[in-house]
């Protein structure tokens, strides 16, 4: 369904580009609004809270200058953040054509992670995910923000006490040395015909643990496939010797606290 673009609700500087264009909701969460912008190659407008995409900006400037991201356009902070990127060429991860063939996805996807934390971080703006992703956990277990649904049983948490004492046990152990995606999930990788073209939605990007993004990737795998019949392979094409399942034990214990 075609949005209508009511031009006094967006800054100046993108009335040119959304005039006349056709427009789509491509939102997925409650706290951002993204358009879609059918014009040229395409162009996304991500719209949330003033402040809250200022590290989306800078993560996605960094992984495009390393050829890995589309191009911000432009990023404006006034009573809101807006984003404007461009379009990745291709489609993401759960699209019919790439879950059709999963073992050749499995593989892909290992192998791109395992590129992506094996390049050099010493420009990335954000050094210290893990200090973040810890005050996060933090922040949310005060709050009383918990939430184990979306997460496999085989780590078997029983509350949030349980879980929020592995952090303080084992958190610290939290490392950063290597560049993150932050939320390396299938629909954030974009393939053009097999081809890695780019990530998209890097607003947890920076310097961690790579056990995050590994975490990630085998949950996505597991939901997105609907089924774990491919972690060991991507584990395998990973890297079995660069995982450590007490780590990913860890992070699914922050995670639980969003």
């Amino acid at each position: 369904m075609n949005l209508h673009i009511d031009l006094n609700a967006y800054p100046q500087e993108f009335h040119a580009l959304l005039r006349g264009a056709t427009c789509h909701d491509n939102s997925y969460s409650p706290n951002a609004t993204v358009i879609f912008i059918d014009k040229d190659d395409g162009y996304y407008l991500k719209i949330a809270a003033k402040g809250k995409l200022q590290r989306q900006a800078n993560m996605t400037r960094y992984f495009y200058g390393k050829g890995l991201s589309g191009e911000v356009l432009s990023y404006v902070s006034a009573e809101q953040d807006w984003l404007l990127t461009a379009s990745v060429r291709g489609d993401d991860c759960i699209a019919e054509k790439y879950l059709a063939q999963p073992e050749r996805l499995c593989d892909i996807l290992a192998e791109q992670l395992a590129g992506l934390h094996a390049l050099d971080f010493a420009d990335c703006p954000v050094q210290n995910h893990s200090e973040q992703y810890l005050a996060t956990v933090e922040r949310n277990y005060r709050t009383g923000n918990y939430d184990k649904s979306n997460f496999p049983d085989r780590f078997g948490y029983a509350s949030a006490e349980e879980v929020y004492a592995i952090v303080q046990a084992q958190g610290h152990l939290l490392q950063n040395n290597t560049l993150l995606h932050g939320d390396y999930c299938m629909p954030n990788v974009v393939l053009n015909d097999w081809v890695f073209s780019g990530f998209i939605d890097l607003d947890s990007g920076g310097v961690g643990d790579r056990h995050v993004d590994l975490f990630w990737a085998l949950w996505s795998l597991e939901h997105n496939l609907q089924t774990p019949l491919y972690n060991q392979r991507f584990i395998d094409a990973y890297g079995r010797d660069n995982i450590d399942e007490d780590m990913l034990r860890v992070v699914a214990a922050c995670e639980v606290f969003g």
